[in-house]
């Protein structure tokens, strides 16, 4: 369904060319939220645990999309005589992916609950039942679903922001440590020994966030 109303929404993609992670802004079209199909149980495990790659694989694995979060989940590579940065910084990929994953889902399922909730008490309002006597499931229109989106929107404003504020300060803390790890390999080929600069500790990895109703 496209809708008319103005206003964004903060979404995540895999650039095509690094794998990386971008975040973007975009209309109330965008399909992470928008989606119109029944809201999904969250009683349900998601098929996210599911994914395995073969034991012998020696690459990082992407499996399908998630039905809940609509985020492909990730499985890192765990390398031969994996060094502590190393192993710090699949560490910090894979709980930033956690994190990620937890916070999706748990927003779409809030959007998709409170979306079936809005169209209900609209119908109700009209006089109308769900579905009409051929059968026909009652929709709203894109202007009538406008002023839901953009009451969601300005609701989860300050989660949203929140949301943001922690995904730039984890990938910051990723790119950190890769570069370290980039240059620990570099000089090892370059048959040096560890170096100095790589004795300067890391702050401690974030730990992983719980949501917060108030939010």
């Amino acid at each position: 369904m496209n809708v008319s109303a103005t206003g964004s929404l903060l979404i995540r993609s895999q650039c095509r060319y690094h794998g990386r992670n971008v975040l973007s802004l975009v209309n109330f079209t965008c399909s992470r939220l928008h989606n119109t199909g029944p809201a999904p149980k969250q009683d349900k495990e998601t098929e996210r645990a599911r994914f395995s790659p073969s034991s012998s694989s020696k690459h990082d694995w992407i499996g399908p999309p998630d039905r809940l979060s609509n985020l492909r989940p990730i499985i890192y590579h765990i390398p031969e005589n994996e060094t502590l940065q190393e192993r710090r910084l699949r560490h910090l990929r894979q709980e930033t992916e956690d994190w990620n994953h937890q916070f999706w889902t748990n927003q779409n399922i809030t959007f998709n609950r409170e979306k079936e909730e809005y169209i209900q008490a609209q119908l109700k309002a009209k006089g109308l039942s769900e579905r009409d006597e051929k059968g026909k499931k009652h929709t709203l229109n894109s202007e009538q679903m406008a002023v839901f989106y953009k009451h969601f929107l300005d609701e989860n404003y300050q989660r949203h922001s929140s949301y943001n504020k922690e995904w730039y300060r984890r990938n910051f803390s990723i790119t950190l440590l890769m570069a370290r790890v980039f240059l620990l390999r570099a000089w090892r080929r370059l048959g040096g020994g560890r170096p100095a600069a790589m004795n300067t500790p890391l702050p401690p990895s974030p730990p992983l966030p719980r949501e917060n109703p108030s939010l």
